[in-house]
């Protein structure tokens, strides 16, 4: 069974691949009419509102990283980390359409991501598992009564995959990973804040959806499904055995017409479910003095982030910004990396365009002194692998404008040439997948969480990036030598000076609120 779900997991990563002459199979029109709801509510379920407020306003980005006090597990503070991780930021407005942003950015703002919260023993919430509802800041009470009770917060997540793949087709699966990887990396940050170390826990997927309560198929008759995919413990113990004895709610339809069918999407998801223990490597640590804007809340950085649609083309990163965004995906300069312990498998390659004393050309860093010998090996063979930095593994590999390069790779998107820098996110590939199929949703995540680290270094410098989920696969391995399936091309993200378009209105998260960060 193993074996064929590694092949099923190939065979649909080759299917969900773009290519300069065809497009991996998607809808072939949208009616943005019927749109998939961005919210779910679960109808018939207790909902207990929660407080708005931030309780870690006044903890400065440069101070993110120090050690704090933890502060209580109550329904404020679960409140506030909820706000700056998974909760809206703003509603935009443009000739008579709205909608919202959130904490974390989505493959097409669709947002495939559903956030749960399991207490025990929490000042001011009765013990159950809840649904968080995004919309009005609040959480509608799904179920109670375990027979194996225990104390602690967990805090789970599920994917609606037809969000996704209303829009993008078949290639929706990768996109759904990614967002779980911004999702794991938001929450890393806000729980940062608040004092708490997020912990994943080894469940294998079949406990999760049960935990979660996915698994029940009748609640989910007629409407879309989720597909479990993690918990987190927060402060609480990394074990986790629940089995509900009461059930209230019944989740809302989002999209009454669906158009299309992608079956793929679901083979997948099958082949992914299984897991295993990680192999571990060492890492590779930077000594780098890693450079921050002290004075910024860290609390703005998170609610202020917004995914850039356009770019100036001409402003130039200063080069200490961008050895910082650089520092932060190594193992100590973030705290995602802190709840993301596995090995380093995602490495970035960058077609620098506008750096500060970088000449530009294409970049590698290596986050692990292994993947460095294997990159090299895999690369092609004309690159110089010159040191371009004394303190980071950054390494460049042809100095040569990219520009045109990046916009080509990336689906012919301006934005990627008019950004400073084009980060594409190569993953160790086949060797992981054979080993544990589950591991083609850890590498999205992995490199999710790579992208959000970027955007919100990039943010707290006074610059903004944005994901680019758009690429032709091969045409990127071509452009790097890669000759097999050893290394796959799995994200792209762009950073650069944001232009902002003063025709949208911008409005609160949550207007009867002050903001209070």
């Amino acid at each position: 069974m193993s074996a064929d779900y590694v092949e099923t997991v190939l065979a649909y990563h080759t299917r969900s691949k773009h290519a300069r002459d065809r497009y991996a199979a998607g809808p072939g029109t949208l009616d943005w009419e019927t749109q998939p709801n961005a919210f779910r509510d679960w109808v018939g379920a207790e909902i207990t509102a929660l407080p708005r407020d931030i309780s870690v306003g006044d903890i400065t980005w440069g101070e993110l990283a120090e050690r704090r006090a933890p502060l209580p597990l109550n329904h404020q503070n679960l409140g506030s980390l909820l706000r700056l991780c998974v909760g809206l930021t703003a509603w935009k407005e443009y000739a008579g359409s709205r909608w919202s942003l959130r904490a974390h950015p989505s493959s097409g703002n669709l947002h495939p991501t559903e956030t749960w919260l399991i207490t025990a023993e929490v000042v001011g919430l009765a013990d159950g598992l809840y649904h968080y509802q995004a919309r009005e800041h609040a959480l509608a009470r799904r179920a109670w009564g375990s027979s194996t009770p225990q104390m602690g917060v967990y805090l789970g997540f599920s994917s609606i995959h037809w969000r996704e793949a209303w829009k993008y087709g078949e290639r929706a699966f990768r996109y759904c990973q990614l967002d779980m990887g911004h999702v794991l990396a938001a929450v890393s940050y806000a729980a940062a804040l608040h004092g708490w170390q997020p912990r994943l826990l080894s469940l294998d997927s079949a406990s999760t959806a049960h935990s979660l309560g996915t698994d029940r198929a009748a609640d989910f008759a007629g409407v879309e499904g989720e597909e479990a995919e993690v918990i987190l413990a927060l402060d609480s113990p990394s074990t986790l055995a629940v089995d509900w004895q009461h059930w209230a709610g019944k989740p809302s339809l989002l999209d009454a017409r669906p158009l299309y069918q992608w079956p793929v999407i679901e083979t997948v998801a099958e082949a992914t479910r299984a897991t295993a223990p990680e192999t571990q490597r060492p890492l590779v640590d930077s000594t780098l003095t890693k450079p921050r804007n002290d004075a910024m809340p860290a609390a703005q950085v998170l609610l202020k982030r917004r995914s850039a649609q356009a770019f100036d083309g001409q402003s130039v990163i200063p080069h200490a910004v961008f050895k910082r965004i650089l520092a932060s995906l190594l193992s100590d300069g973030s705290p995602v990396w802190k709840l993301w312990t596995q090995t380093p498998r995602v490495h970035p390659v960058m077609l620098v365009h506008r750096v500060e004393g970088l000449a530009a050309g294409v970049y590698v860093m290596p986050r692990t002194s292994v993947a460095q010998t294997e990159l090299r090996e895999a690369f092609r063979e004309t690159f110089s692998w010159q040191a371009a930095d004394t303190e980071l593994p950054l390494f460049q590999l042809i100095a040569a404008r990219a520009g045109k390069t990046a916009r080509t790779l990336s689906c012919h998107q301006d934005i990627a040439t008019q950004c400073a820098v084009t980060f594409m996110l190569v993953a160790e590939f086949a060797a992981p997948i054979a080993a544990n199929p589950a591991a083609y949703r850890h590498l999205h995540w992995e490199a999710g969480m790579l992208g959000h680290v970027i955007t919100l270094e990039a943010e707290a410098a006074g610059w903004r990036g944005t994901g680019i989920g758009c690429f032709f696969d091969d045409a990127v391995h071509e452009v790097l030598g890669l000759q097999d399936d050893r290394f796959q091309v799995l994200y792209h993200y762009a950073v650069g000076m944001a232009l902002d378009d003063p025709r949208i209105s911008t409005l609160p998260a949550y207007p009867a609120t002050q903001e209070q960060t």
